[in-house]
Formats: structure tokens, C-alpha cells, sequence
């Protein structure tokens, strides 16, 4: 199945028509934000464009077709199969994955249990459908800056939001997974709490994650990581967006038990690093030491003019092993 008849099948039959020229770049969409009494707006390489009501791409709102509350039920029910109460637990969180690992946030009325937490999210009125982008052998170019005789080094991929650091994390989960020329492969567990790396639906990752993989899904990062090392037993573990001290202090016993971390996180500079890692590590009060002993590489990413890209890779001492372009979305 194509990108293009994926996203299609978000959408109820009677729409179908609506959508399909506007996904005739659906290799360039990034995502579609939806809300009810508001223009329908599409995100290409960074650029925004109107959908109108006839099926047309424009700049301007003259022309939009802005939701009903009618026809966002119908994309909602469409998208959960007409049972909502089959996703209550995905809705619950905020988001689910659909067939091609493409992830669908929902914003609506919250439903409270007794003790404060989210019992259930109702009248969903927003959504944005982020479109799910794979970019086989992002990482070839630095591999060989992650590895040392064989072994993968802790590496933790730095940048602002948007600049593609799930795009490369997930490259690089695939090739640790399945060998490549600086070390064989090796069993990778990724703790997949928000279905980003490995798009998972229904448990099955839509996304290339390698033949060594296991994937556990819509999990909070710091119980994931250590259920992984109870029951798969994995040689390399991979996590999006750690910086609670819970993450830090779970991400230290995988290490403490001998095995290598592949993680995210925000930031832009060796300093931001430092001082999310020593709250975690203040606030957690897990391990001694400096924040530069727990990561053994950092790659920076930026976005320039559109291209994402690594703008330099530091080892722990936060000395420059490499820097320049290594790669571009």
C-alpha cells in the first residue's frame, strides 16, 4: 500500500474525493491539522497550505473548507473502525497509529477519573495527523563515529523540536539491529512510549526497526526500559526524549547492567545536556558523577533552510570528533 492510499484511508468514503489531490504529494506532507469551525491546513516541507472544500490546494482562506462538527464525527469514527470504545486506551493517552505508522493526536473535552488522571478524552474537535516519514540509511554517514572495536557507544541525539532526531534515531536502531560494517547486529529493545520510532499498530511496527527489535509500545519510557532488561534482555536499548529524573534514573540501571543506550533529547548545546541530565540526576538521586560520564557520543542536530541535518558530533569530554553535514532530510 502507498503513503497516499494510507492517509486515504483515514478518511470516510464520502471524502475520499476531497483528499485525493491534495495527496498527490503525500511524499512531502508532513502533517494535517484538523478543527472544527477551522480551515483544514496541510504541512508541506515546512510550508502551509488550505485544502478547499473542492479539493484544491490554496494559500488563502477565501476558499478553505472549514470541518463541521458533523464531519469531524465522521473522520473520528471512520478512523476508529466505528468502535471508539476499542481505542478508549489509546484515546486516553492522546494519540493512536494507524496502518503505515502515521500518528494521529486528538485534542477534545477531558473525562477525569476520582484520583485527577484522564479517564477518557469526548467531542474530539481537534486532531492533527502527523504523516509518518522513513528515511532509510539516515545514519550510514555516522555509524562509524558510533562505534568503538565493535562495541556501539552510548549516544544521546541532541537538537531543538523538528529536526528530525526520531528520523535518525530510528535509522540507527535499524542498522545496530542488523549489523553494519563497524559491529554485527545486535538485539535492540525500544520503549516506545508515544509510537514514534517504530509506528506501531495493533503491536506490529510499521517502520523499518531491524530484524533484532523488540518493540514495546505506548509504554512510559522509565518502567519500559526496565522491563525490557527483566524479560528481552537487550544488548543496545533505544528511547525518545528523555529529561525526568524517572528516565535518567531508569536509563542509569540499563547502563549499570551492562547494556548500551541509544536516546533523544530537547536542547542545543552541551550546557542544556548538562543541566537536564544533573536535575535528573540531583532530583533521582541516582548516580555520581558528571553528566559527561553517561553518554559516550552526542550528535547535535539543527535545520538549515529546511534540511535537517547533524551539525557536529562531541564524544564525553564534549571534544569535537566531528563536525559538518553527515546527513539531510
Amino acid at each position: 500500500m502507498t503513503k497516499r492510499e494510507e492517509i486515504l484511508r483515514i478518511f470516510p468514503d464520502n471524502m475520499k474525493r476531497t483528499w485525493e489531490q491534495a495527496l498527490g504529494w503525500a511524499d512531502k506532507l508532513q502533517e494535517i491539522r484538523l478543527g472544527v469551525g477551522q480551515p483544514v491546513r496541510l504541512h508541506y516541507s515546512g510550508e502551509e497550505r488550505f485544502l478547499s472544500g473542492r479539493g484544491v490546494l490554496c494559500t488563502g482562506l477565501q476558499e478553505a473548507w472549514y470541518l463541521t462538527e458533523r464531519e469531524m464525527d465522521e473522520i473520528v469514527r471512520n478512523i476508529c473502525r466505528y468502535s471508539l470504545y476499542a481505542f478508549e486506551n489509546e484515546i486516553r493517552q492522546g494519540f493512536l497509529t494507524v496502518p503505515g505508522g502515521h500518528r494521529i493526536g486528538m485534542a477534545g473535552q477531558v473525562v477525569l477519573n476520582e484520583d485527577g488522571n484522564i479517564r477518557n478524552i469526548t467531542h474530539i474537535r481537534f486532531l492533527n495527523i502527523r504523516i509518518s516519514h522513513e528515511v532509510i540509511g539516515a545514519a550510514t554517514e555516522a555509524m562509524a563515529y558510533l562505534y568503538e572495536k565493535g562495541r556501539f557507544l552510548n549516544t544521546l541525539l541532541v537538537s531543538p523540536p523538528g529536526c528530525g532526531k526520531t528520523t535518525l534515531l530510528r535509522d540507527i536502531v535499524r542498522q545496530v539491529s542488523e549489523g553494519n560494517p563497524y559491529g554485527e547486529g545486535r538485539q535492540v529493545g525500544v520503549v516506545d512510549e508515544r509510537s514514534e520510532i517504530a509506528g506501531s499498530f495493533m503491536g506490529i511496527p510499521q517502520n523499518r526497526v531491524g530484524i533484532r527489535t523488540d518493540v514495546l509500545d505506548g509504554c512510559p519510557k522509565a518502567q519500559g526500559m526496565m522491563l525490557l532488561m527483566r524479560s528481552m534482555a537487550p544488548a543496545v536499548v533505544a528511547v525518545d526524549e528523555i529529561g525526568s529524573a524517572e528516565d535518567m534514573k531508569a536509563l542509569f540501571g540499563v547502563l549499570q547492567c551492562g547494556s548500551s543506550v541509544a536516546a533523544t533529547m530537547h536542547g542545543n548545546s552541551m550546557e542544556d545536556v548538562a543541566r537536564r541530565i544533573g536535575a535528573g540526576q540531583r532530583e533521582g538521586n541516582v548516580i555520581a558523577g558528571t553528566p559527561e560520564m553517561c553518554f559516550e557520543r552526542y550528535l547535535f542536530l539543527e535545520k538549515e533552510q529546511g534540511v535537517c541535518q547533524i551539525r557536529e558530533i562531541l564524544n564525553r569530554e564534549g571534544a569535537q570528533v566531528h563536525r559538518g553535514r553527515l546527513w539531510k532530510n
